[in-house]
């Protein structure tokens, strides 16, 4: 009842009298009403959306006053000194390498700014899993990192809590939490039982709840204390929880927890830790065991759905019972049966936090409370136990990758802490928990291997195919174990712990061997898998890293038995495989597996064990037997990547190449390729070095190859795959014999060695090269990239290049590229081949290093062959590696390669020959120690083999063979030679007779057949030998099975038969007989050649020098080599084959001539094409070339020849254009804001980066003219408003051209076939786009050209010699003549009768219409009534002038900045004016009068102007250059240039006079009636009408007839008249405001009078004037001239004006007052300029990337930037759709008539929309090294690239975006 009468009153004072009640000593009253009061509110039947519960909460903590103020009480009293801001997705954090103790160590911006990194090793990053700020926690990162609020530790001063502030909290809040544990318990069902299950539901209407929790963990330390009580304290769990016994509802649920936890299978961690340490008798293996297996012991029965899934798989047969097997031995202890209790509210938080699949808001929650260390540990605790349960629910979980990376957002908060871990570890067994979970994870989708022996394998392996692997599932476990194996303390206890070792070696086994390749011997795979990504990811994630992180605390002698531990347990394990897949000596033919962690686990710890803690090799190695073993798997490999690049596995797909290339891929070469090699090595260097030779022959399948005879079979290579595998085998050998890379090489050696060979394939970005060089995957290890040692390195190898521009517009990143010493001393083709991820690079690199060759004069004929590069010696342990070079296996194949180039046998190449002799030097250079050198000859009788007598390569060099016997195929033509005379042993007998005596008799043994036989027979022999020393049994029983094991072809060969060959060479004699072959002359080498070899010249060079390198090398160890080589080359005889047929030396011979024949061919064409294509780049447009002077000013050219003549670039014929076939200029139209967007100043406006700086569009030229028009519409009428301004200033046509011309009708079968066409163009055929057919240059439309005229030129162009006032006549009378200005507005009938007739007009027409289609509608309608002629008219000549200003902007501003060449050729002004004049003399335009007359004569007043009507514009507002356009425009074509030359002056006049009224308005009264009366003087003197004062106090004295003149803005000139305005200064002012509309008359004359622009001589007023003809000739004398100079007045200068004025003053006051304006204008304006950019493009981004958009009122997922006027705009961003275009596209459309360039502020690229099209344009941000960082991937500070931006800004002004630009694509207004 009480409760009932609390909750009806106010909530407020309710909870002030509770807290009251609860203040007294004696509070159980106010206790009882407390619980009675929240029984009632907080009941879980009510539903959870009702916020009713939640506001009594929020008044009750708050204890009667306001929640805001309670928080800010609260908040003073945090004694954090952690920052721990929790994050989610996406949020932009910072690492601080440099500041960083773990490499997970992250910081929110905020400290980040605060704190100090300058000069530190930090980057910025978009978090991918969410994360927390770890400012302040000394655990993490070093406290110099700290930011100015953490570091000073604030928190800790803080006074103590009062102990009523936070009383009702701790009342109410065990309440709430359990009130929200219900609502889960009940919205909780099991996937099985419910068909739907909807979690999202219940969590949303919790959100408001979970967000409480979240505020009140934001309030600081003193709430986070009171949370943390609450969530740990057991007995609040126990009275709460279960449920008091009258409350049935709470019953309920409590059983509805007990069913879930029954179904999660869970065991309780804590019993189990408890019964373990109660009994510690029980063995180590069985403690250690049960505690992690306890996890998983509650299977089998438990849970049926896991049981099932074990029989799913292959018919529950052997994987299922193996796993039972592995489970059930722990699975007995009863205890572990207990299911889970909780004993706290955190622990059931946590579970319901995992069975709702960490929904963000709990995960948020629960990391928010971390800075609470009790929390912290607790929660730690929790969270291992339920580990298992974490892992079974990702597991089945549907959104695993959400799931994950929550996961791991809390997971890293925990672990990257080490004291932490080690706790965990030693309190919780952490490492059983996570070893066991990932073993039983992995065990879910095991199969039956099937490498070796299908039938009876016992391994099993992983399978790949398995969403677990496929789709990554296991990485937030695995993660997990990498994080706390980086910890020392932990990792130890991992090491020593021998149970967990083994447990983790089963765990990588499962892994061997995985991903089998089987190589498709008849038809292509049809389904090609790609399951091999999830291999190497497993193998890498789960296998190499955990194996880097243990390796790095594996590095000092203290932890030897580490090592020896992990190694014996590597060999254990491996036998045990073995064993399973039934391995005995051979591998099972055509089969492949990348995966051997097991083998590499084996290696990378004897490397680390020799080379850092100085253990002996032989110790740690097995018995000769394993290590044969040993060898198999990673040869296998090594062969198979050969047979792959042979094209051999050609029928399994692109996949088996895939593999092939990820193998050696720089983020797992070190942790696959060189571990195999490495491993390799070891085995070579212990193993009998023939026996391991000729393993590799015959693992590479190039053992019938190796014979002396010139034809051979082999049983399992075609003929193609010969050469490549004979060159693969022995570049393996030379790679084995020279790597050092674990053989003694120091790690910054290493570091020096990789980068070198990436640097010599390409140059490389800095950021690719970091990404190239491998390292180890764990970053805590040596030498991280980033740290000094990497660029100091950099600097020592690399010199960089910094960012350029192509003229074609590809920008360039920095790169870095090889110093030349390095190319001279370090290049090492081996360390290219083994790191070529694609064979070309390895190519690219010879490439390199011929051209540096040739550049520094080292090499210049021929193709150089990879340099010889010296090694570092081998680590003593190693030194075993050099026998591989000294035994006569190698030496025979050698000997027999030798023979077989120089008689140039099938399959032999250039590559075999350069590995052949790189084996012979390495063999010189690393001599075996123990044979002492014999200098003596061998004498016969030691010779126990009549190969080779001894060992040592030096001695064996000059070792001659006499005779070989070989097995050849019957049709062989060593055979036919043998049959001439008839066989008998007496002629073979006769034959040896000559030699020796006692050869005869027993030649078998001296000519010993070097064959196939021998390399395998050998082998066999050996691998016996050793497996059974005694039983001879085993060996009969082993050999029928491995020689069943090889391929038999089918078909049956020829017979062999044997045969001997006389051959009586040595190495040296072959050798000195391919160095005449190489050098293609007899003798090449003299008898006294060593004497004069200077040393040093053998460093680079072709075969011959390294011919000549080994020879010198040979002579100088050894004197018995010396003279053989002396001996040999005094009497050296062209090489004759042993009796070869001769025909096929004839066809080699043909074939060399053939070749040199055909290269002759070949460079001639190359020649011809080249200069044609040098002809076509002269006369086609390169897009900026400014050296090329206008060579398509057409303008020019036009003028002076009697008929112009076009080539069409479609059907390539030449001719005039005419009226029926008329041609046209290829041309873009395109609407261009860029002159509207000019301002008055210089100076660019900034970027605002603060919210104090803003950007005013009212000083832009296209503002400033459009409030000019529209003030000049209110007050005049409206046809005479339109032809006195120009529009196009924003949204105006810019028509530009190639210069390419075509057939007007060419072109339209060109677009229908370009319609036609399927490909997929960069452009919109249909929109009428094209690519000019000769250029490919962009285009839109064709614009015809007029037919040239021959008669009138002359007389057209004469100079004239009539008065001024005779021209000003005739121009009126031409004007007439067209009876241009009546005053109705038609077409006139006679002119469309004209038009109708030919092709050009109907032309010119559809060219008009384009380019009304080019710009927008509102872009064209100025006029009161849109679509009146009126208007068109104004849009015409605007177009006209738009061209002409952008010209001129194009040219600089003026017509003296030369740019001139770039701007002349795009130009195509000429054309553009014809087009115009003939559609605009359709119109006539109703004028009251003519403007002519009003310039040139004194009319009389007319006072019959009705007061209705409204006034014409007034001369002085009229802007004279768009007069003179209209003029030229409308007058007959071809104007005479004296025409137009009066018409410039006659305007200049109206021109100067504006000047000065304008000036006039500027002067303070004062300095007007000063000049008016000094003026006033000189109105009499005979010059006056061309002296400036006379004509200024005239104009000031007209106008200051009426008062309103110059009182509208008295402001004005106080800014102003602070300059007292000089003579000279008045002078200045004048000539600038007359200077553009000089410059625009001038390039209008250049245009279509083709008048040579004046280079400009000093003064660019005086050259134009000159150019103009408005100064005589004899008036251009040094001395600087008078503006007023260039007036010719035709009547009365005095009165003209005054009639001018008169019009001005004659305006009503109401018009005057506000049109005055008009008067005080200023035609100049600046270039136009993109914003200027911050430095630093941090600046940008972290103002703009947390900005919310300005429509929608949210923080845009993309926001973007306009560049051209700083709008914010959100990049596709739906919320600012409108009619369906996104808000880029209309900005775009808006502010720069559908040009819009945009900066994506979260990638720093900028885009490009043009029209319907866009592309990604660059970066304008480069960091420190010169590059680009695209979605700002790697965040390392940006600076602006000022030559990019430059380029960028140069691209806008010039309208070339189009062409340079070369990747468009439709953006369907969708950006």
């Amino acid at each position: 009842i009480m409760a009932a009468s609390l909750v009806r009153r106010d909530k407020k004072s309710t909870a002030a009298h509770l807290k009251a009640d609860l203040n007294w000593t004696d509070n159980s009253s106010g206790v009882r009403q407390l619980q009675e009061l929240l029984d009632s509110v907080l009941n879980p039947e009510k539903p959870a959306a009702d916020t009713e519960a939640l506001d009594w909460c929020k008044c009750l903590i708050a204890g009667g006053e306001g929640f805001e103020e309670f928080c800010k009480t609260v908040r003073s009293y945090d004694n954090a000194t952690l920052c721990g801001l929790v994050w989610t997705a996406n949020f932009v954090a910072y690492r601080c390498r440099t500041c960083g103790i773990s490499p997970c160590m992250s910081l929110c911006a905020e400290c980040f700014n605060n704190g100090d990194h300058t000069g530190h090793d930090f980057n910025m990053f978009r978090s991918q899993a969410g994360g927390a700020c770890d400012c302040g926690d000394s655990n993490v990162m070093r406290e110099t990192g700290f930011c100015n609020r953490h570091r000073l530790r604030t928190g800790e001063n803080v006074p103590s809590v009062p102990r009523d502030l936070l009383l009702m909290s701790e009342m109410v809040l065990p309440r709430f939490i359990i009130c929200i544990i219900q609502y889960l318990r009940d919205g909780y069902t099991e996937p099985d039982t419910s068909t739907e299950r909807d979690l999202q539901k219940v969590l949303q209407q919790l959100e408001p709840q979970i967000s409480f929790l979240e505020e009140l963990t934001k309030m600081g330390g003193a709430m986070r204390t009171v949370l943390t009580k609450i969530l740990t304290n057991q007995q609040i769990f126990k009275d709460l929880s279960m449920g008091q016994e009258e409350n049935v509802y709470a019953k309920k649920n409590y059983e509805k927890y007990l069913s879930a936890l029954k179904n999660s299978g869970l065991v309780s961690v804590e019993e189990k830790a408890q019964s373990g340490a109660a009994e510690p008798t029980r063995g180590a293996e069985a403690g250690a065991g049960a505690g992690a297996l306890g996890l998983l012991g509650a299977e089998a029965p438990a849970s049926p759905d896991e049981s099932n899934k074990e029989e799913d798989q292959d018919g529950g047969q052997s994987v299922g019972q193996r796993k039972r097997v592995k489970l059930s031995s722990t699975a007995k202890d009863p205890s572990i049966m207990d299911s889970l209790k909780h004993k706290c509210f955190l622990e059931e938080l946590l579970f319901w936090t995992i069975k709702y699949e960490f929904p963000q808001k709990m995960v948020t929650f629960l990391l928010n409370m971390l800075p609470d260390q009790d929390y912290k540990i607790t929660f730690t605790k929790t969270f291992v136990q339920h580990y298992a349960f974490i892992m079974k629910t990702l597991m089945k979980s549907q959104e695993s990758d959400t799931m994950s990376n929550r996961i791991v957002h809390i997971s890293v908060q925990l672990f990257s802490n080490e004291e932490l871990a080690r706790h965990v570890t030693e309190e919780c067994q952490l490492l059983d928990i996570m070893v066991t979970v990932l073993l039983y994870m992995m065990e879910s989708c095991l199969i039956k291997s099937e490498l070796q022996d299908e039938e009876n394998s016992r391994h099993v392996v992983v399978n790949c195919s398995e969403p677990l692997l496929k789709n990554n599932t296991y990485w937030p476990l695995v993660s997990d174990f990498i994080n706390i194996l980086s910890h020392q303390s932990v990792a130890k206890k991992f090491l020593e712990d021998h149970s967990l070792l083994m447990l983790w070696m089963s765990f990588v086994s499962f892994f061997q061997g995985m991903n089998l390749n089987k190589r498709e011997l008849s038809e292509h795979v049809e389904f090609e898998s790609q399951t091999y990504y999830a291999a190497f990811a497993a193998e890498l994630e789960a296998c190499a890293q955990p194996m880097w992180g243990l390796l790095t605390h594996c590095k000092v002698k203290e932890t030897q038995e580490y090592t020896k531990t992990v190694v014996r347990y590597c060999l254990e394990t491996l036998q045990i495989w073995f064993d399973a897949i039934g391995f005995v000596d051979e591998p099972a033919p055509n089969q492949v597996t990348f995966h051997l962690p097991l083998h590499r686990y084996y290696a990378m710890f004897l490397s680390k064990a020799v080379k850092c803690q100085g253990l002996d090799l032989d110790s740690l190695l097995p018995h000769q037997e394993m290590l044969m073993k040993i060898m198999v798997h990673p040869l296998q490999i090594q062969a198979s990547l050969s047979e792959i690049h042979s094209n051999m596995w050609v029928r399994n797909g692109l996949q088996i190449k895939g593999q092939a290339m990820t193998y050696v891929q720089s983020h797992f070469c070190n942790s696959m390729i060189d571990p195999d090699i490495f491993l390799l090595q070891v085995c070579a260097s212990r193993l009998d070095p023939d026996y391991f030779i000729s393993s590799v022959f015959e693992r590479f399948k190039v053992v019938d190859l190796l014979t002396m005879a010139s034809v051979h079979q082999n049983a399992v290579l075609d003929g193609e795959q010969e050469r490549p595998m004979l060159e693969g085998a022995l570049t393996f050998l030379v790679i084995l014999s020279s790597l050092r890379i674990h053989l003694g090489m120091a790690d910054d050696e290493i570091l020096r060695a990789e980068m070198v060979s990436q640097l010599c394939m390409n140059d490389r970005t800095h950021s690719s090269l970091l990404d190239l060089i491998p390292e180890n995957p764990n970053p805590k290890s040596g030498i991280v990239p980033g740290s000094c040692s990497f660029e100091e390195m950099l600097s020592a190898v690399a010199d960089f290049k910094a960012p350029v521009f192509e003229p074609g517009g590809s920008m360039q990143q920095g790169m870095y590229t090889p110093k030349e010493e390095v190319w001279e001393k370090e290049f090492d083709p081996i360390m290219v081949v083994l790191r070529t991820v694609y064979r070309r690079d390895v190519q690219s690199a010879m490439d390199r290093y011929s051209a540096f060759l040739k550049q520094s004069g080292m090499h210049t004929t021929g193709n150089p062959w990879p340099p010889y590069k010296e090694r570092t010696p081998l680590h003593p342990c190693y030194k075993g590696l050099d026998r591989l070079l000294h035994c006569k296996t190698l030496h025979i194949v050698i000997f027999t390669l030798l023979y077989k180039i120089w008689l140039d046998h099938s399959n032999m190449s250039e590559h075999v020959l350069c590995m052949v002799l790189y084996l012979i030097e390495l063999g010189l250079d690393n001599q075996v120690q123990e044979d002492k050198e014999d200098e003596e000859p061998c004498i016969e009788e030691h010779c126990h083999d009549s190969w080779f007598p001894g060992t040592n390569l030096l001695s064996n060099l000059h070792h001659v063979i006499n005779y070989v016997r070989v097995r050849v195929p019957e049709t062989a033509p060593e055979v036919k030679r043998e049959k001439d005379p008839p066989p008998s042993t007496s002629t073979e007998a006769s034959n040896f007779g000559q030699n020796s005596r006692r050869l005869t008799g027993n030649w078998r043994e001296n000519v010993r057949e070097a064959q196939v036989f021998s390399l395998v027979a050998e082998r066999r022999r050996k691998f016996q030998e050793i497996i059974n020393r005694s039983s001879t049994e085993a060996s009969q029983v082993v050999r029928p099975k491995s020689s069943s094991t090889r391929w038999v072809p089918p078909g049956t060969p020829p017979q062999l038969v044997t045969e001997i060959l006389e051959i009586r060479e040595s190495m040296l004699s072959l050798l000195i007989k391919l160095h005449q072959k190489l050098s293609a002359k007899q003798n090449s080498l003299s008898a006294t050649w060593l004497e004069d070899m200077e040393t040093n010249s053998h460093a680079h060079g072709d075969g011959i020098t390294a011919i000549e390198r080994i020879l010198t090398k040979a002579a100088t160890r050894s004197r018995q080599s010396k003279r053989s080589i002396q001996e040999i080359c005094g009497k050296v005889s062209p090489p004759v084959a042993p009796k070869k047929n001769s025909p096929t030396d004839k066809k080699t011979m043909d074939k060399d001539e053939r070749r040199q024949r055909a290269r002759e061919r070949q460079q001639k064409l190359l020649a011809e094409f080249a200069s044609r294509q040098k002809s076509f780049m002269e006369t086609a447009m390169d897009v900026e070339s400014p050296d090329a002077e206008a060579a398509m000013d057409l303008g020019a050219s036009e003028v002076m020849e009697s008929e112009v003549l076009y080539d069409c670039v479609i059907c390539g014929q030449s001719g005039p254009s005419t009226e029926d076939r008329p041609t046209g200029l290829v041309v873009l139209l395109q609407a261009s804001s860029v002159l509207g967007h000019r301002c008055k100043s210089d100076e660019t406006k900034k970027l605002p980066t603060t919210d104090d700086e803003h950007i005013y569009p009212a000083d832009t030229c296209g503002a400033a003219h459009d409030v000019r028009l529209a003030l000049m519409q209110r007050f005049f009428k409206d046809s005479s408003c339109l032809q006195s301004v120009s529009i196009g200033w924003e949204g105006g046509v810019y028509v530009q051209t190639c210069g390419h011309t075509l057939h007007i009708d060419c072109h339209k079968s060109y677009m229908v076939s370009l319609r036609n066409d399927q490909v997929l163009q960069g452009f919109s055929v249909d929109k009428g786009e094209f690519t000019c057919p000769l250029c490919r240059q962009f285009a839109n439309s064709v614009l015809p050209c007029r037919p040239g005229r021959s008669t009138e030129v002359v007389s057209w162009h004469m100079p004239t010699n009539k008065k001024t006032a005779v021209l000003v006549k005739e121009v009126e009378d031409l004007q007439e003549q067209l009876g241009l200005f009546p005053v109705s507005t038609t077409v006139r009938q006679r002119d469309i009768h004209r038009f109708t007739q030919s092709n050009l007009s109907k032309e010119m027409e559809s060219v008009i219409k384009d380019i009304k289609n080019t710009t927008q509608r509102k872009y064209m309608d100025y006029g009161k009534n849109p679509g009146s002629p009126d208007n068109d008219f104004l849009f015409m000549y605007s177009v006209a002038r738009t061209n002409l200003e952008l010209e001129l902007v194009h040219r600089g501003g003026n017509l003296c900045s030369g740019g001139a060449s770039a701007a002349a050729k795009r130009s195509c002004l000429n054309q553009l004016f014809h087009v115009l004049a003939m559609h605009m003399r359709l119109y006539s335009i109703d004028s009251a009068y003519n403007p002519w007359t009003r310039l040139t004569q004194v009319a009389q007043r007319r006072d019959d102007c009705l007061d209705d009507e409204r006034p014409e514009v007034p001369m002085l507002f009229r802007d004279c250059p768009s007069l003179l356009i209209i003029f030229v425009l409308t007058m007959p074509q071809p104007l005479r240039k004296e025409h137009f030359i009066c018409l410039v002056r006659m305007l200049y006049n109206l021109q100067y006079t504006q000047a000065l009224a304008s000036l006039s308005a500027k002067f303070s009264p004062e300095e007007r009636q000063a000049w008016s009366t000094s003026g006033a003087l000189k109105k009499n003197a005979f010059d006056a009408e061309k002296s400036y004062d006379a004509l200024l106090s005239h104009v000031i004295g007209e106008l200051s007839k009426v008062k309103t003149v110059y009182d509208v803005n008295p402001e004005v000139p106080s800014m102003l008249s602070s300059s007292v305005w000089s003579p000279h200064s008045i002078e200045y002012s004048l000539q600038q405001f007359c200077l553009p509309y000089l410059r625009l008359s001038c390039l209008l004359q250049h245009h279509l009078y083709g008048d040579k622009l004046s280079g400009c001589p000093v003064e660019e007023f005086s050259g134009l004037a000159g150019c103009l003809g408005l100064l005589a000739p004899a008036l251009q004398p040094s001395n600087p001239i008078y503006s007023a100079s260039c007036l010719d007045w035709t009547v009365n200068a005095f009165d003209l004006m005054t009639q001018w004025c008169s019009e001005v003053t004659g305006l009503s006051d109401t018009q005057a007052k506000k049109s005055i304006t008009l008067l005080v204008q200023d035609p100049q304006w600046a270039s136009p300029h993109l914003l200027h950019l911050p430095d630093h493009y941090n600046i940008i981004f972290q103002y703009y990337h947390k900005k919310a958009c300005t429509a929608c009122k949210k923080v845009p997922k993309d926001p973007a930037l306009c560049l051209v006027c700083g709008t914010f705009v959100c990049l596709k961003g739906l919320c600012c759709k409108q009619q369906g275009i996104c808000e880029c596209v209309l900005h775009s459309q808006h502010c720069g008539a559908a040009t819009g360039i945009f900066l994506l502020i979260n990638a720093s690229v900028i885009i490009i929309i043009r029209g319907h099209r866009f592309c990604l344009w660059g970066s304008v941000y480069l960091d420190a090294h010169g590059e680009e960082d695209r979605d700002l991937r790697r965040g390392k500070p940006l600076f602006l690239c000022v030559e990019r931006y430059r380029v960028l800004q140069q691209q806008w002004v010039s309208h070339t975006f189009d062409h340079i630009n070369k990747r468009w694509g439709p953006h369907y207004n969708g950006l």
